[in-house]
């Protein structure tokens, strides 16, 4: 896991990803294409919609049911949806940009960045029951089973890594919780020696689970929904780790959508999700149970409001 001061984070460049649409080449991993001819599109539409990945959703364990909600939508619309799987959280924000992808389900955080960066718009999020009011989730801090680590307080001068730069309930919020708990500022918890003895970022929630699991590192934050998909599979186990902390409710991210696109096509995208019930994907993808009967629901911008906030207090502008 590469180790990465505050310093290096704030001040890193953007990489300008280009991806080659007829070819699926660029800077992305695991990016899949048709190769089926494109279907005939309405006027002004274009032959096809890509959607962009997280590193923690663009996994082999993932690959069907995003090749299921795929080509759901593509016979919904009647053109062809892609794929492309981003490297990192600034990759689905620079190819909402660039127009290299055209929806992308974001991090709170991501989200703010691409509305700011990107002038993506929200479309819906999850919500169990149907109701926005629960739309939520939490980022939990864990350690191994059996580990001496019991609070926070423990975790002084230990090993910790959390997910990714821009990643909300696996940089953002931990990072705030240790604030508030000690009184000191986000560089502190990303300088290795000044509170943990080494700190990194694994790129995806599960690599930080699986690092703790085996020992590797002394704790690190994983989402609550991430956690769960990851029980129901089968991957971890409620016996592997232990939970020490765990956050406030933060705000479901929505699914997003490129505003370029012709409006009546935006429209029935959304129309698409507000109306998709596998339950497959929402348990297994989502890492939402089936007893509290998760859907999709409409999202606004102003849902987005708590980590605005959020970003302010961790790295004041």
């Amino acid at each position: 896991m590469k180790r990465l001061k505050l310093n290096d984070v704030i001040m890193r460049a953007l990489v300008f990803f280009a991806v080659l649409r007829g070819t699926g080449s660029g800077l992305y991993a695991g990016g899949q294409r048709a190769k089926d001819s494109v279907p005939s599109a309405p006027a002004g539409w274009p032959q096809e919609l890509v959607m962009c990945y997280l590193p923690n959703e663009a996994t082999e364990e993932f690959a069907e049911y995003r090749s299921g909600i795929q080509n759901d939508l593509g016979a919904a619309l009647g053109i062809r949806v892609t794929e492309v799987n981003a490297a990192d959280y600034n990759a689905v924000v620079e190819a909402m940009r660039t127009g290299h992808a055209d929806i992308a389900s974001f991090g709170p955080v991501t989200y703010v960045q691409a509305v700011e960066r990107a002038g993506v718009e929200a479309m819906v999020i999850v919500a169990p029951f149907g109701d926005k009011s629960q739309a939520g989730y939490t980022s939990k801090i864990i350690v191994k089973a059996g580990s001496p680590i019991k609070t926070l307080q423990d975790l002084r001068g230990k090993t910790f890594a959390f997910v990714d730069p821009a990643s909300t309930s696996g940089n953002y919020v931990p990072t705030l919780e240790l604030m508030n708990a000690f009184g000191m500022t986000n560089e502190d918890f990303h300088t290795n020696g000044r509170f943990f003895s080494s700190v990194s970022f694994s790129g995806r929630h599960q690599n930080g689970l699986q690092a703790v699991i085996n020992g590797d590192i002394d704790a690190a934050p994983v989402a609550s929904d991430i956690l769960d998909g990851e029980l129901a599979s089968g991957r971890v186990k409620e016996n592997d780790f232990v939970v020490i902390h765990q956050s406030p409710m933060i705000p479901n991210a929505p699914i997003s959508i490129r505003k370029e696109l012709p409006a009546d096509l935006k429209a029935k995208v959304k129309q698409f999700f507000l109306g998709y019930k596998n339950p497959d994907y929402f348990q297994f993808m989502l890492g939402w149970p089936p007893e509290r009967k998760p859907e999709f629901v409409e999202a606004n911008d102003r849902d987005l409001d708590y980590v605005r906030d959020l970003m302010a207090k961790v790295i004041p502008k």
